[in-house]
């Protein structure tokens, strides 16, 4: 077998294994009482952000292949997108293990390493613009729950809000007015242009804006949370678990939005979360590669 074909395997078996391992933390009884306790609407509506998310991420790829001068469908896109990240959230260390499962697809369509690592390359960028921007939003709408678990001052942090969003405004100048390609071996990177540099600053808020409305649904089962405090949350156990590369966040997510949303039993929300944002898309995500794979196969 081809090396390429043992990275598929290889994504298929630790994705059980991890999906094992989450749901062997929790007893069914808690599961089953957790989802119990979720009122349906409030369980049907995160479920539905979460779809929205996920459909939100196959525009990372299909952006990403634009600026990789690949005009491929947005059905193959959508394919190798959903598939990766539904394996590379559970699996840590996304950039790679998704990267992986992507050249996996994307090879098959005329792709090659430069190609798919641009690709690769654009939506991590993507997905910076999108925590910059949503928690510059949140840090200065919402300071006060990032000044108490950080400890700064609220002087501090809303100047840490204005300086992610001057840092994407940054980027957007450069996308406009930076012509000139960067050379790095034998490999060539040029920013966007200022268009695509703008949908990959919407797509990448909204994604995150949507996470966390996943999230707040979760919450608001069992408490009156506003969104904004679940945002500013999420934002900052989002980029506490991009800096740790802890597989889906675990921990990480738990332990920062009990202590920025206290006063409430939320293991209960956070468990439903998990549950409905990596657990339910993994299964899928892996049917779609042993599916994919036995189409290959065949052909």
């Amino acid at each position: 077998m081809r090396w390429t074909t043992w990275i598929a395997l290889a994504a298929v078996i630790l994705a059980g294994t991890l999906l094992y391992r989450t749901l062997s933390g929790y007893s069914l009884d808690e599961i089953v009482s957790s989802i119990r306790s979720v009122p349906a609407a409030r369980l049907g509506a995160a479920a539905a952000f979460m779809a929205a998310s996920y459909l939100t991420l196959t525009l990372f790829d299909y952006l990403g292949l634009r600026y990789a001068g690949h005009r491929l469908p947005w059905r193959r896109a959508a394919l190798a997108s959903f598939t990766a990240l539904s394996l590379g959230h559970s699996i840590g260390f996304a950039g790679i293990s998704s990267g992986a499962i992507r050249y996996r697809f994307y090879a098959r369509w005329g792709l090659n390493v430069e190609d798919v690592a641009k690709v690769v390359l654009f939506s991590g960028l993507t997905v910076a613009l999108g925590l910059m921007s949503l928690g510059g939003i949140a840090l200065l709408i919402h300071p006060g729950g990032a000044a108490e678990l950080t400890g700064l001052a609220s002087a501090t942090v809303l100047a840490a809000g204005l300086g992610l969003l001057l840092l994407v405004a940054g980027y957007l100048a450069a996308s406009a007015f930076v012509t000139r390609p960067l050379t790095i071996r034998t490999w060539t990177f040029r920013m966007p242009a200022l268009k695509l540099a703008l949908a990959q600053v919407g797509v990448g808020a909204l994604n995150f804006a949507l996470v966390a409305a996943c999230l707040h649904q979760a919450i608001a089962g069992f408490a009156a949370v506003p969104y904004m405090s679940v945002a500013t949350a999420y934002v900052t156990a989002n980029t506490a678990a991009l800096m740790a590369h802890v597989p889906g966040g675990l921990g990480v997510i738990e332990a920062t939005v009990l202590h920025m949303i206290p006063g409430a039993n939320l293991i209960g929300a956070v468990l439903i979360f998990r549950f409905v944002y990596f657990l339910v898309p993994l299964p899928i995500g892996v049917a779609s590669l042993v599916a994919s794979e036995y189409l290959v196969r065949r052909r």
